[in-house]
């Protein structure tokens, strides 16, 4: 009987130290089910470099990935996205 409280109570303290640990949380909520929005941001800059070659200005748009956390994805074939990284060859 005594040995059985003594376990008992030795099982409580332990499970007490364990449930006081400090833990970590990552407070970044991701828009996209886990997926790091701003490397996505930063391969697709790196496509529409390849797509447009000397048009397309890639360190600018990895810097917009960047400086904005990947707010504004670009997409290779709307324009709209990727017009402020574009520019005229002469």
């Amino acid at each position: 009987m005594f040995s059985a409280r003594l376990c008992f109570i030795g099982v409580c303290v332990a499970l007490l130290a364990i449930a006081s640990l400090p833990v970590e949380a990552n407070p970044q909520i991701e828009l996209m089910g886990g997926y790091d929005i701003i490397g996505i941001c930063i391969t697709n800059c790196a496509q529409c470099k390849k797509m447009y070659g000397a048009f397309f200005e890639g360190h600018l748009c990895a810097e917009a990935c960047v400086q904005f956390k990947g707010k504004t994805i670009p997409d290779c074939e709307d324009l709209s996205s990727i017009a402020p990284f574009l520019n005229k060859m002469r």
